[in-house]
């Protein structure tokens, strides 16, 4: 079972990959703790990303693929994957539909959580209210510019999943155990299906 999980900051892709991770067995993949362990096992791939990410460059197409490709080869991937971060533009989803095939796997869902973005700021403002513990970068100022790099640039590539059937919409506002039984129903499905 290979799963894209899309939205926002803020929509809870994290808590819900942890949550498949344990129950079905998947592996989270996440591009940038993928990139920093290539950097630290000092790997020539991680040589290479090192030194593009030195001069301050982003890490090609090419190079992501790549990654993820010598990534979903490794034994705690045999069950399955959930991307968390990737593809960020068609270019990149037409590039991972292309080296999925050519390992002889396909994605089996591309679930988005929607959310309201203005009930995500009220949660992070209702936090910093109530001195709960939240991370460095976790304020109403730094949501709003992460929602707009996601709108720019991340949302574009819904309609190509949509263009391919391949996209379910989950209500990421509803609580943690409905938004884990819906997955889990279109993920149910996805396996009768197969």
């Amino acid at each position: 079972m290979n799963i894209i999980l899309m939205g926002p900051p803020g929509a809870g892709k994290g808590t819900q990959a942890k949550l498949l991770e344990q129950t079905r067995g998947l592996k989270q993949l996440s591009t940038g703790d993928m990139l920093r362990a290539e950097i630290a096992a000092q790997s020539p791939l991680g040589q290479k990303v090192k030194a593009i990410m030195d001069s301050g460059a982003l890490v090609s197409d090419e190079i992501m693929i790549e990654m993820i490709s010598a990534r979903i080869d490794q034994p705690d991937c045999a069950k399955g994957f959930i991307l968390d971060g990737f593809p960020r533009t068609v270019i990149q989803a037409q590039a991972l539909d292309v080296m999925l095939h050519q390992k002889g796997k396909d994605l089996n869902a591309v679930i988005q959580l929607s959310v309201d973005e203005n009930a995500l700021l009220a949660r992070i403002e209702k936090r910093v209210a109530e001195g709960g513990t939240i991370r460095a970068d976790d304020n109403a100022e730094t949501l709003k510019k992460r929602l707009e790099a996601y709108r720019a640039q991340t949302a574009p590539i819904l309609p190509y999943y949509e263009g391919k059937g391949m996209l379910q919409t989950v209500d990421g506002m509803a609580g943690i155990d409905a938004v884990t039984a819906k997955i889990s129903g279109i993920l149910d499905g996805e396996e009768a299906a197969a």
